[in-house]
């Protein structure tokens, strides 16, 4: 079995899937659609961050694909429900870099209150310029945290520690943390105040979701921060907002069109503009956090090929299996319809195929079912078994 695993994925990860007996080939950079199309071929499992994007004419024209492993939170790059439709299940790494995009936005609130990008450049440049003009503590003031899921809700603890009051918007119903505030809209939030932090997911109906209208409600010298995806935001509105004075200060680390590659040339409108952090989307880029995703998303990839486990997974149904005893083990994607399983049942009954164990689980319109037996199965059974009008993919550990 090969895997290619793309954007400097850990090392580890290359490791725990070697070690699994899978032949790895690493690559430094992301790939465009045609250059992923034809790294795939003969490939059962691929590894990619956030610049590679896993489209459905990809998924076409890789049918040797099984797995998709995104070593990183977000999947928007990978087209999910045609894999599902392939019997292709994606992981990704939902916890992992949490702490280090919390840690990296406590740092830029701090360093935007306290103007620390003007004061170095000033040094730089020679000048010194000691005084404590709009220079603030950030203890006492109003965070609001746009999205209240692993990133945001975390980060609504430790913020609460440093002495921020914390108040929070999320279209889901979510348990307010510590003494964390829930707001009943957007426009409540920006209402209050005094920091905004976006921690949104990056489903296509965000786009835009933060534009000129969201900016001129924010309060007056407000700080404004980004760490979640690009196209979630109006970033040309952000900079008027800032040269106005309106807004004090931003932090930006995702963009809506980024570089594939280290060194490559990169534009935004922010450039320039004083007390605004720009980073190259470093939010989960610590050495702790890569160890930890390059860990946890391949071994998924391995626990699914050693033993069809999809626990955790993204567009398939979840299934916590572990290593069978003896014989082999039938894993059967199909369309989720009545008497599916009842057929599967029939034919291995027709050749005579003794049934250990079964499991089966559902998710939309696809089912998933394991299947342990004694012996090995014949050709007869698989062929019968991958006619079914049903079948969306077999596989078949021996």
């Amino acid at each position: 079995m090969k895997a290619l695993l793309l954007e400097n994925v850990h090392p580890l990860a290359e490791t725990l899937l070697t070690d699994a007996g899978i032949d790895v080939k690493m690559v430094a950079g992301a790939l465009d659609e045609d250059e992923l199309i034809t790294a795939l071929d003969g490939v059962e499992l691929v590894g990619i961050r956030s610049k590679t994007e896993v489209t459905p004419r990809v998924l076409a024209n890789a049918p040797s694909l099984q797995a998709i492993g995104a070593f990183c939170i977000g999947t928007n790059q990978i087209a999910l429900s045609d894999a599902a439709e392939r019997g292709i299940v994606a992981f990704n790494a939902p916890f992992s870099n949490t702490r280090s995009v919390v840690e990296l936005a406590l740092a830029e609130i701090i360093v935007m209150a306290r103007r620390l990008t003007e004061k170095d450049r000033a040094l730089h440049d020679g000048v010194w310029d000691k005084n404590a003009k709009g220079s603030h503590e950030i203890r006492g003031r109003k965070l609001g945290i746009v999205g209240y899921g692993n990133i945001g809700s975390q980060l609504s603890v430790v913020a609460e520690m440093l002495g921020l009051q914390v108040y929070f918007y999320d279209t889901d119903d979510k348990l307010a943390l510590g003494n964390a505030r829930r707001c009943a809209s957007l426009n409540e939030l920006l209402d209050i105040a005094e920091v905004v932090t976006l921690h949104v997911d990056g489903r296509d109906g965000n786009a835009g979701f933060f534009g000129a209208e969201q900016f001129a409600r924010m309060q007056p010298r407000s700080l404004f921060l980004n760490l979640s995806r690009g196209f979630l935001v109006d970033y040309d509105a952000l900079r008027e907002h800032l040269e106005s004075g309106h807004i004090a200060g931003a932090s930006v680390d995702v963009f809506p069109v980024e570089p594939k590659k280290r060194g490559d040339a990169f534009t935004s409108p922010l450039q320039g503009v004083p007390n605004v952090v720009l980073t190259p989307h470093i939010g989960g880029s610590t050495e702790e956090a890569q160890e930890d995703i390059g860990r946890f998303v391949a071994s998924k990839l391995r626990d699914y090929v050693q033993h069809g486990s999809t626990t955790l997974n993204v567009n398939l149904p979840s299934l916590n299996v572990d290593n069978r005893s003896k014989g082999c083990r039938l894993m059967h994607f199909h369309l989720n319809t009545p008497g599916v399983l009842a057929k599967v049942n029939s034919v291995l009954a027709t050749h005579g195929v003794n049934i250990d164990g079964q499991m089966l689980n559902t998710r939309g319109q696809t089912g998933y079912v394991v299947t342990d037996v004694s012996h090995g199965l014949s050709d007869a059974v698989l062929a019968e078994l991958r006619q079914m009008p049903e079948t969306i993919r077999l596989r078949v550990i021996d």
